[in-house]
Order: structure tokens, then sequence, then C-alpha cells
């Protein structure tokens, strides 16, 4: 009789044991796809558009892995210079990363165009660090600020490259237009 209900104790706390670790599991898939969805998330970078700033390569396991925070979409509070993460405009299962060249009611002067643009509200213009090699607002025109998923503030692979990104503007690449009095003006 004794052997019987050791045997029952035994089952009993094996069944309690893969309830607690089922829902141990099930817990911290929930906080952690909180996590990824409200303030960070993670992204592997691939390609050369973002050389130097990010590894170029070609495969998922060799690039750059960065961390993108999400604060910044409660009020879109993004800055020129900006490394941003967001959905591609014509595949949004893509995601890209670029910088953040120009705010939106700006108007800017892309060098050896005639054309002077001004970037519509609810919109940024973005561009890769490898300008040659880049398929960003050049290509695709501004972005909608709803496609935006984040600004990258650090690499966190590999561990030679860990820190954070740091925010600077392209040189020579964009020039500011001014427009007083209705008259356009480049600010070079």
């Amino acid at each position: 009789m004794m052997v019987r209900w050791r045997i029952v104790g035994y089952l009993y706390m094996g069944t309690y044991n893969l309830l607690r670790s089922i829902a141990q599991t099930a817990m911290a898939a929930v906080i952690g796809v909180t996590i990824s969805d409200r303030f960070v998330r993670f992204a592997s970078v691939i390609g050369i558009s973002m050389h130097p700033t990010f590894t170029a390569t070609s495969s998922v396991w060799r690039g750059d892995v960065i961390l993108a925070e999400r604060w910044c979409l409660e009020q879109y509070n993004f800055s020129h210079g900006d490394v941003v993460l967001f959905r591609c405009p014509s595949n949004h299962k893509e995601l890209f990363v670029k910088r953040l060249i120009a705010l939106p009611g700006e108007w800017l002067w892309l060098p050896g165009s005639l054309k002077i643009t001004k970037i519509p509200e609810g919109h940024y213009w973005v561009e890769g660090d490898n300008a040659s090699c880049s398929w960003d607002s050049r290509a695709f025109g501004p972005i909608p600020l709803g496609l935006v998923q984040g600004r990258v503030t650090h690499i966190i692979w590999p561990p030679s490259k860990i820190g954070q990104v740091e925010r600077k503007m392209p040189e020579g690449r964009m020039h500011k237009v001014v427009k007083p009095f209705g008259l356009p003006f480049i600010i070079r």
C-alpha cells in the first residue's frame, strides 16, 4: 500500500513539474514577444548598402546583428543622421536599414540632379551609407512613417563590433534647400 502511494506521488510531482515548466516557457514567450513588439527589435544586416557602418555580407549568419529601439515610434522622434529600420515600400516582408537624411517638410537637392524635392508630411528621406550600392529613397522616394520599425542604436554581434551606432550625416550627398519668399536656394 505504501509503494502505491509513492508511485502516485511521483506521478503527481512529475505532472506538476511538467505543467510548471510549460507555464514558465509560455510566460517567457509572452514576455519576449511583448518586449520585441513594444520596446526593441533585433535584425541581421546583410548586403553592402550600409558599408562601412555595418559589415558587408550576403549571409545572415555573418552580418552584423543590430538592436533597434521602438520608443521613438510613439511620437516619431527622429533626427538627421539616425539609422532606421523600416519595411521595404514595395515588399513589406523585407526589412531595410538606412540612414535618415531629410525630415517631413524639408526641401532637398540631390547632387547631379536638377530636381529639388520637398519631403511630404508623414514621410522621411533615407539613404544607405554606400551610395553607389544602395537601393533607397533615390529609387523609391520618401518612405511613409508607418513603415519605420525603429531606430538602430547598437550593434550587438559580432563581439568585435559591439557598440553604439553613430548618428552622422553623409558629406556631399545632400544639400538643404531654403525657400525664402518662395524661391529655392541651395545651401552647400
